[in-house]
């Protein structure tokens, strides 16, 4: 040849043409790729066909979510509890760690002991429990005779029957649990704590605070785990009116009067517990609430004083007047509940050195940024500012 070059690929190289078939022979390659994607893509549509719009040889079963794991860039996707609830049933809280009572405090040792002294403390001056069977709807409060530092009600809302299956109480609508006459038996400096449901409760609950005197200051809420269930792979506990199922219950928390967390902690102790209560729910039918929300107020309130309103026999509990109709018995007396508290600061439990020393305090206030405020308290610590009128 005149280019003395002996084949096609030596010409192409000399005429600067080399690039060219490389470039022309990779596209081919490319094309070759993305049309054998397509058909791979085409093909994992097919499997992954829902088995109604298969043919009865085609049936497919799925066993877990594999198959709609998308964006993943791995075989090992990180985790995705929202994901694994659809697959098993389990619920993401169930795997918050140190959530128990026993384990919350193993890494702090100091709040371990103040726990410890501040039950022992409570269970020493705990008063005799006492209970009283009566109709809330006819009972008058007053022939209590007492004033109460804290109150703590669990009205049977007809929501139980919707979300947990209760059907063998008589259940309360919001409007009568207004009517309470709760304002005559509150002490001026007193809490109350109402247990309100997840739903129009919320809205409901805020009413009933503000109609008895109380301003509400916090929202205690308990998240519902269910690691023991023994029922199936899935909870009973459906609302079956209800989009999202609802796996939490709120108690809200009121204050009546005036409570400095820097100068009233002959009363309140804050900063002890947190506002959260994570618990395995109860089982299908029950009222049944977390023991847990009385170790709250009682760590946080040092007030001897406690009603617990619609009370059951399975809540009876020392330093606790519970009162309602599903009692079974009567024990109480009012002259005798009175004479608990008969000596000066007697509704108080009072205070060792060493759990003053570990309690949390608040910080002591600067010399030059002295404000004219008060700090309405809640036993998760967080405080509401209020301010004061010169």
């Amino acid at each position: 040849m005149q280019f003395g070059v002996n084949n096609s690929n030596q010409l192409s190289t000399v005429l600067g043409f080399d690039s060219e078939r490389i470039a022309i022979k990779n596209d081919s390659s490319i094309v070759k790729t993305k049309c054998q994607k397509v058909e791979d893509e085409e093909k994992r549509a097919k499997d992954n066909l829902c088995p109604d719009l298969l043919g009865e040889d085609d049936e497919m079963t799925y066993t877990d979510s594999s198959t709609f794991l998308k964006g993943t860039q791995s075989a090992n996707p990180h985790n995705d509890y929202c994901q694994h609830f659809v697959d098993t049933g389990q619920r993401p809280q169930n795997f918050i760690r140190d959530v128990g009572l026993n384990d919350r405090f193993e890494e702090y040792p100091k709040l371990k002991e103040l726990i410890r002294l501040k039950d022992e403390l409570i269970s020493r001056t705990a008063t005799p429990p006492m209970y009283l069977k009566c109709d809330l709807r006819k009972y008058d409060l007053n022939q209590l005779q007492s004033k109460f530092d804290v109150i703590l009600i669990d009205p049977p809302l007809e929501e139980y029957q919707r979300t947990n299956g209760v059907n063998n109480v008589e259940f309360w609508p919001w409007e009568d649990v207004m009517k309470l006459k709760i304002e005559d038996v509150a002490a001026p400096r007193s809490f109350i704590f109402l247990w309100c449901g997840s739903s129009e409760g919320l809205d409901l609950g805020r009413q009933c605070l503000r109609k008895w005197g109380f301003r509400r200051c916090e929202d205690i809420c308990w998240i519902k785990t269910n690691v023991h269930r023994k029922d199936s792979k899935h909870t009973k506990n459906l609302e079956s009116k209800a989009i999202f199922q609802r796996t939490k219950e709120h108690c809200l928390m009121g204050i009546k009067g005036t409570v400095r967390r820097s100068t009233d902690g002959d009363f309140i102790h804050a900063n002890i517990d947190i506002d959260l209560i994570i618990t395995e729910e109860f089982d299908y039918g029950s009222l049944q609430k977390p023991d847990e929300i009385y170790h709250i107020i009682e760590h946080f309130c040092l007030g001897r004083r406690r009603l617990n309103v619609f009370g059951r026999d399975d809540i009876i509990r020392p330093g606790w007047l519970s009162i309602g109709p599903a009692l079974t018995n009567s024990n109480f007396n009012a002259n005798t509940y009175s004479n608990y508290f008969s000596d000066q600061n007697g509704h108080l439990t009072g205070c060792i050195e060493r759990i003053e020393t570990l309690r949390p305090k608040s910080p002591p206030p600067k010399a030059n940024k002295q404000t004219k405020s008060s700090s309405v308290i809640r036993p998760s610590g967080h405080y509401l500012r209020k301010s004061q009128r010169p």
